[in-house]
């Protein structure tokens, strides 16, 4: 199966994806990674979590001016729905995606 691109990735339609932009060095984006592993497992099937190493993939970092390390950002068929930079904790990762997913359904 070919890898699709980032451009596919958050286009497709269906359901949302929530794109974790991340470094290996950073160590908030660290903190970031078993939060969004159990917001992955929880909302299985609702939104899809992918993780975007800025260090790999700069080009996709500058496009949507990512400045500070973690971002999170939630797309749906392309569109930003959400964005935030920082470790953002569980329960208010969880309430958002609620959120934002309710909005789009």
């Amino acid at each position: 199966m070919p890898k699709k691109s980032f451009q596919e990735l958050i286009q497709a339609p269906g359901m949302p994806v929530l794109v974790d932009f991340y470094a290996d060095w950073c160590g908030p984006c660290k903190t970031m990674a078993p939060i969004l592993e159990q917001v992955a497992k929880n909302h299985s099937g609702k939104v899809k979590v992918i993780k975007i190493n800025v260090d790999h993939n700069q080009a996709v970092a500058q496009q949507y001016r990512v400045q500070g390390i973690p971002t999170l950002i939630l797309f749906y068929q392309g569109r930003i729905l959400w964005r935030q930079s920082g470790v953002v904790p569980a329960q208010q990762l969880h309430q958002i995606i609620e959120q934002q997913v309710a909005n789009v359904a």
